[in-house]
């Protein structure tokens, strides 16, 4: 039987670093979320899942969130997997090293903050695990967002024109505003401002306490794209309109598929073209990118890569007509992931809940990762 190490830092212990504190709720449900759907897919294809989980947490999943739409209930992913609880930043190390080294192949759901997901991607490597996941490189290169935007421009991927901005450092001479400031080394919203002019430019870079990238802000629709990886070739899913909201309107609620064919098929090859630009992309990626307004997409920017799952898989397995898991390990294991979409509308949130509505046939026309 096969048999997977299925890592998520947020309810797999790594809060109990030195630092990290408790985890936020929002984080908590996220990553319970991602964990519980992926989990329930590799159940049902057969799978021994190992996983890890804070022994501070009375139920890996808060309620609410077990159910996941999809094929299959996610709720049956955590109650069949073999759950090792962990009291401290010591034993939940020591028991990922074991895991590692004993299972098939290891996947490893973590942020890039603090290179949490860098180091435990590390830990695999070390313990002579298999990754399923981007080789150490690609996740070393794809965790800082000015060294990632850097390597797309220069392979001609379209990016926000951005810089490189030190802790209390000197703003460029000329810059257009309005600009989005961000931490190189940081997950999702976290730390990521609008700056509608220089004042604000200033005092965001007076306060800064690490490395950070200033950039264009590009009006239009955020979206996502996961990509499948493998020696076989680079495999987009279904793209995603993102839901963005809270203070700041950078704050990730959730999402929804599938964009109108054009919108999607954009965001798809644009996905595709930066993916490829990576040293050994392997397993399941993520791509954020703005499509403007503009039907040609010369006012398409690629926002950033995520190497790593993202909380879109809890809507694409709601849509996908087959194991999607099952998909992504066909892809790591060299094979052509045959995988298609229902004409089905899902809406998500970022806790994982999703929300299945009427069909339309033409948005998917055309997504599948395979032929047959």
């Amino acid at each position: 039987m096969l048999r997977i190490f299925l890592y998520e830092f947020v309810t797999g212990g790594g809060f109990l670093g030195d630092g990290w504190g408790w985890p936020p709720d929002s984080l908590r449900r996220e990553g319970a979320a991602m964990a519980a759907a992926l989990a329930a897919d590799l159940v049902a294809v057969g799978a021994q899942v190992d996983m890890l989980q804070d022994d501070r947490l009375v139920r890996f999943c808060p309620r609410g969130t077990e159910r996941t739409a999809g094929p299959g209930p996610a709720e049956g992913g955590i109650e069949a997997a073999a759950v090792r609880r962990v009291r401290s930043a010591e034993e939940e190390r020591t028991a990922f090293r074991e895991l590692a080294a004993a299972c098939d192949g290891t996947i490893v759901i973590a942020p890039e903050l603090g290179h949490a997901l860098l180091e435990r991607c590390r830990w695999v490597d070390a313990a002579g695990g298999r990754l399923l996941g981007p080789s150490l490189e690609s996740v070393a290169l794809a965790s800082d967002k000015h060294a990632t935007a850097e390597r797309l421009r220069r392979s001609g991927v379209p990016v926000p024109c951005g810089c490189l901005v030190e802790p209390r450092g000197i703003l460029p001479g000329t810059f257009e505003f309005p600009a989005v400031g961000k931490p190189c080394l940081g997950a999702g919203s976290q730390g990521v401002q609008l700056l509608g002019n220089r004042s604000a430019a200033e005092r965001w870079a007076a306060g800064l306490r690490e490395t950070s990238r200033l950039e264009r802000f590009h009006p239009g629709m955020a979206a996502s794209v996961a990509v499948l990886c493998g020696s076989a070739g680079l495999f987009p899913l279904l793209p995603c309109r993102q839901r963005l909201g809270g203070p700041g309107g950078f704050c990730y609620l959730g999402g929804s598929l599938p964009l109108e064919n054009g919108l999607g098929r954009r965001a798809a090859e644009l996905a595709v073209r930066s993916v490829a630009t990576l040293p050994g992309p392997m397993g399941y990626l993520g791509v954020d990118l703005v499509l403007g307004a503009d039907p040609s997409g010369r006012d398409d920017v690629v926002i950033e890569i995520n190497p790593r799952l993202t909380t879109s898989y809890v809507g694409l397995r709601a849509a996908a007509d087959a194991n999607l898991a099952a998909a992504l390990l066909d892809a790591c294991n060299g094979r052509v992931p045959r995988l298609s979409f229902r004409p089905v509308e899902v809406q998500f949130d970022s806790d994982g809940n999703c929300r299945l509505g009427a069909p339309d046939v033409t948005e998917v026309a055309g997504f599948r990762t395979g032929s047959g």
